[in-house]
């Protein structure tokens, strides 16, 4: 998950109300998804796995909705203009590929996760899929990490301490989490190899335990996400920081270009009514001396 969209200059997607509410909401729904995730692993330890599937599954569908939110955010401040991208290689390296690539990985994990459920339901006669669930949880895993690692590449034009320390409190977190979880699933894949299992029982002991502890980090880092939020939105001068980049920038430049000819226009077509109005009536002091004559 990425916030840069309270790190730029201004977020122009809606309503400064309704912005601030959908970041706080963003923000707990992660902090949720997360604690659905750490259930769902533990789940696995208890007498019922196939629940812990369940738990998986939504916490999974919904970190994909935060992802997408962050998504359509950062489209909205350059107004959807893609080419706007070849201006700011910040925009498309993190805030563009950045979702893009964890929307990805967390699918290809929500994938993995339901082919492993389906077989449990169905019967092992699914056993063709697991070799494809194993490595989607691979895959998906290395995404996440990727991201993460993408995410934390943010150069700042001015930015105080402790704005900088909330900023790696997310990151930190999220890359340790992510990282876990890549090591758990290859761990996984490699201690299946000698084994006949199938459904949950292609979930060993270290996919489990790693998941549990990268779970709790990324639980960490949203609650730490929250605290960002708020802090975010209560700051107003020269402590927030500024992404560089050109995008943003050039959209400022080109609305303030604009309001000149439109307030202009404006004011033209004020004047024209009360042109009309107080020449209607009058006579020129020309046309009273003819008069007289």
């Amino acid at each position: 998950m990425v916030k840069l969209a309270s790190a730029r200059e201004s977020r122009m997607y809606g309503p400064r109300l309704a912005r601030n509410r959908s970041e706080y909401m963003n923000a707990g729904l992660y902090v949720f998804a997360t604690i659905l995730l750490l259930s769902g692993f533990a789940a696995q330890l208890s007498m019922e796995p196939k629940s812990g599937l369940v738990l998986l599954l939504i916490g999974f569908a919904l970190i994909i909705v935060v992802n997408v939110h962050d998504l359509v955010a950062h489209l909205a401040g350059i107004d959807y203009r893609f080419l706007l991208m070849g201006l700011d290689v910040q925009l498309g390296l993190v805030e563009f590929a950045v979702p893009v690539v964890q929307i990805t990985g967390t699918l290809l994990s929500f994938l993995g996760v339901l082919f492993l459920f389906i077989q449990e339901e169905k019967g092992y006669g699914y056993s063709r899929i697991e070799k494809h669930a194993l490595n989607m949880l691979i895959a998906g895993s290395t995404l996440w990490l990727l991201g993460s690692i993408h995410n934390s590449c943010q150069i700042y034009e001015r930015a105080d301490g402790h704005v900088q320390i909330l900023q790696d409190s997310v990151h930190i977190p999220f890359l340790m989490g992510s990282l876990l979880f890549l090591v758990g699933a290859i761990l996984d894949r490699r201690e299946q190899a000698g084994f006949a299992h199938h459904g949950v029982g292609l979930l060993g002991e270290n996919w489990v335990w790693l998941g549990i502890f990268g779970s709790f980090l990324l639980f960490v880092g949203g609650l730490t996400n929250v605290v960002k939020v708020f802090k975010m939105q209560q700051i107003d001068d020269l402590r927030l920081e500024k992404l560089r980049g050109g995008a943003q920038e050039r959209l400022v430049r080109e609305r303030e270009s604009q309001v000149p000819l439109i307030i202009e226009e404006h004011r033209r077509r004020k004047r024209q009514p009360d042109e009309g109005i107080s020449g209607v009536g009058s006579t020129p002091y020309k046309d009273v001396l003819v008069g007289q004559a």
